[in-house]
């Protein structure tokens, strides 16, 4: 993940926030990812990514986390 500080204005334009009350913790966590995926494929889209690159781009890294995954190592880093 790129970090850049250079324009924060126009994180507001793809950063949408998921509401924290009324939800179970894993509906909030699940609604969290909802809304990055969501906005990470309207800024992909936006600069000028065709759908089949930005569904291809999405799956490899989401399944580069859950290949990556570590229950046991997370579990005693938190």
């Amino acid at each position: 993940m790129s970090e850049s500080s250079d324009n924060p204005p126009n994180h507001d334009l793809f950063v949408t926030e998921f509401p924290k009350k009324g939800f179970s913790i894993i509906d909030y966590l699940q609604g969290r990812v909802h809304f990055a995926v969501l906005d990470q494929m309207k800024l992909m889209h936006k600069s000028g990514m065709k759908q089949e690159q930005i569904k291809e781009t999405i799956t490899k890294t989401i399944n580069e986390i859950i290949e990556n995954f570590e229950p046991e190592k997370e579990s005693e880093n938190s």
